[in-house]
């Protein structure tokens, strides 16, 4: 009798074992939080979305074992503006980083800082793009700035420094060596893992500059877009690869070569970076044997614009401009997909992967020839729209998209409901955490605002406000002139003709402009901000 009760016993403890182990694998302890961003990565660009021009099966990894956002999106599609945004949970008005050259507001709360203050070890590795002195993260390095593809600076808590190398890869490097041999491994981490590419001026490693210069990738349906049925935004925006994608910046044309030439059209400077033009900047970085990797394919690219470029047509210029463009973008790309298969391996290999929420996102959208153009700033579709893809184990089902309208405003929320931290009450984004548990039912969002304020200034994109939902885009451009765009989404993906003034939409742009005026107003912004943003900037 007493040998089977001990045995009902030790089968009762054994019960106990066994859903307590259960119950750690389905709730373990805080998850730590790795987010990657990419700079300028359109959502083309990545095979888990397409893969008609590139396949990128580590970052289709997180895709594939989480959710991919079909609808994710920015608040304002430039560089600063966007990470304020995604550090603060609050749009770029209420921030103060509403363009690349006014001032954050450093009285804002950042997530890190939350993290930092709630136990967790939080890190910053790779470009932030404003400010020196990241706040709420206990180790950095970080790019001053732009940063450098070859050989570039770090500003670090104990100095600047510099590194030999790829910037790409380093910036991997010194992730996998901090999530390895330099955090508290007794606390979760926070840790932002941020690549300065494919930003501009576009330079792959030197393997993948000589793989890509041998590829040709398809055109857009619209790469000869001639911005009819659009209004004057459109067409006086300065982003058209034909007009002003310029040489010697992004297109490995020497300088010399354009001066044996007698210069080319256009007869423009190039844009600089840090005083410095886009091929000088790079190639003037690397040291001898650096640069003896690049020369002979730089050279035979040399030789054949000079041999070539006086007699071709318009149409043979774009077209082109639009290989030479994509061989550089999608090269620079190719790394990043790689590096962020070794950090991915790492965390498998390690043994964080279990715990840890694997983030991968860009600053915000890029045109890839779409309508002739590259950059971003337009609230139009390919630099409105941002890559977003959330992997976490035990929590996510794997394998799920999600089209519901979510912004970069929502990534700190996310987080910290996440980590189980309290978030302030006055951030403005939305927890996207009903979604990744597949509970649509709770989310109440069916429409996102968006401004974009930097003009005049480098391309020549009007200020602009507007309301998105997934059926349609409204659109009023305000600086300079009086212009009201709608686009119906599901009709004319491509966004190809302004429907504002047809009768058959009135009620929709009646409805739009209300619920427009609602979220002005839910998010504090209004025409008194649009005026205060011209007072402090001087530009009537």
């Amino acid at each position: 009798m007493k040998s089977k009760r001990n045995l009902i016993l030790f089968l009762l403890a054994l019960l106990i074992l066994s859903a307590c182990s259960e119950d750690k694998k389905e709730n373990p302890g805080r998850p730590n939080i790795l987010f990657i961003m990419a700079d300028d990565h359109a959502y083309q660009a990545i095979s888990a979305y397409s893969d008609k021009l590139l396949k990128t099966p580590n970052i289709d990894r997180i895709a594939n074992e989480g959710m991919l956002f079909t609808n994710a999106c920015v608040t304002n599609s430039i560089c600063a503006p966007s990470r304020a945004t995604i550090l603060t949970g609050k749009h770029t008005h209420i921030n103060g980083k509403i363009d690349n050259g006014m001032p954050f507001d450093t009285t804002q709360v950042t997530f890190p800082q939350l993290f930092q203050k709630a136990g967790y070890q939080t890190a910053m590795y790779g470009k932030l793009h404003f400010g020196n002195n990241p706040k709420g993260v206990d180790d950095f390095m970080i790019l001053p700035g732009q940063g450098y593809y070859i050989n570039p600076k770090f500003i670090t808590p104990k100095g600047d420094t510099t590194i030999t190398g790829y910037v790409t890869d380093i910036i991997t490097d010194l992730t996998i060596e901090w999530l390895d041999k330099k955090r508290d491994k007794d606390k979760p981490f926070m840790m932002m893992y941020l690549h300065k590419a494919p930003h501009r001026p576009w330079w792959p490693s030197p393997e993948k500059f000589k793989a890509f210069t041998k590829k040709t990738f398809p055109e857009p349906e619209t790469l000869f877009d001639d911005y009819s049925n659009r209004g004057s935004a459109a067409r006086t925006a300065e982003m058209n690869l034909l007009h002003h994608l310029r040489y010697g910046h992004d297109s490995k044309i020497r300088p010399q070569t354009i001066a044996e030439m007698g210069g080319v059209s256009p007869d423009v400077p190039p844009v600089m970076w840090d005083g410095i033009d886009g091929f000088t900047g790079p190639y003037g970085r690397a040291n001898a044997e650096q640069k003896a990797l690049y020369d002979p394919v730089i050279d035979s690219i040399n030789l054949w614009f000079k041999n070539n470029w006086p007699t071709m047509s318009d149409v043979e210029k774009m077209r082109w401009k639009y290989q030479r463009y994509m061989q550089d973008y999608l090269g620079s790309i190719s790394s990043v997909d790689d590096n962020v298969g070794r950090v991915l391996d790492y965390l498998d290999e390690s043994g964080l992967a279990e715990n840890t929420m694997v983030v991968y996102t860009s600053d915000q959208g890029f045109y890839l020839g779409e309508h002739g153009w590259f950059d971003k700033r337009f609230i139009y579709d390919e630099s409105f729209k941002t890559p977003l893809m959330i992997r976490w184990p035990n929590q996510i089902t794997p394998g799920m998209t999600n089209d519901e309208m979510v912004q970069n405003l929502d990534f700190a929320q996310t987080f910290l409901e996440a980590a189980r931290i309290n978030a302030p009450e006055d951030m403005q984004g939305e927890s996207l955490m009903p979604l990744l548990k597949n509970d649509r039912a709770s989310w109440n969002r069916d429409a996102v605002y968006y401004h974009y304020y930097e003009y005049p200034a480098v391309h020549m994109v009007k200020r602009h406000y507007g309301i998105v939902t997934k059926e349609f885009k409204l659109v009023h451009f305000y600086y300079d002139v009086d212009e009201w765009e709608l686009y119906d989404r599901l009709n004319d993906p491509q966004e190809m003709k302004n429907v504002y003034e047809e009768a058959e939409y009135a009620g929709v742009v009646k409805e739009l402009k209300t619920q427009l005026a609602e979220l002005r107003v839910k998010y504090k912004d209004s025409q008194a901000l649009d005026q205060k943003y011209i007072e402090m900037t001087g530009m009537e």
